[in-house]
């Protein structure tokens, strides 16, 4: 599997994309927080596309919140994909990344339907744990804060 930082507003992410925030927005509604390519495309943000061979099999990104202070954002994995470790491959990426720019916390937040299950189940085989709200979040029944200390 290939980790390569891309733009999100690209035609070969729209339709994954496309899925990722309707299948949120279904389960979530105004609780989703999840960003459209625009906001994926913001200058805090880092973007990157997953991909076997030809073939994108998921995305994930990384925003800045503060120079100490990282967020997971928008990680998925291809329905194809799913359960083929793309997203323990973006994770341990993003948390790579995070370590090199010197952050001290990644946070992220998700949802608490069973849609999320096996991301939660991800983040907190990788060490994440609960947390409270961060950056501009609402807390509601609908979502989960989460996050993992690097400077351990």
């Amino acid at each position: 599997m290939e980790i390569r930082q891309d733009d999100p507003a690209s035609p070969h992410v729209a339709d994954l994309l496309a899925h990722h925030l309707q299948e949120l927005q279904e389960v979530m509604a105004e609780h989703a927080f999840a960003l459209d390519a625009t906001g994926l495309s913001a200058a805090s943000v880092t973007f990157w596309t997953a991909w076997r061979g030809h073939e994108l099999v998921g995305f994930g990104a990384l925003k800045e919140l503060d120079q100490t202070h990282g967020e997971v954002k928008s990680m998925r994995a291809a329905p194809a994909a799913r359960g083929t470790g793309v997203g323990r491959a973006m994770l341990d990426h993003i948390v790579t990344e995070a370590r090199n720019r010197g952050y001290a916390r990644l946070s992220l937040e998700t949802g608490t339907a069973t849609l999320h299950a096996p991301a939660i189940a991800l983040y907190r085989s990788a060490g994440f744990v609960p947390c409270g709200v961060f950056a501009n979040y609402q807390i509601s029944p609908h979502n989960q804060f989460l996050s993992l200390d690097l400077t351990a």
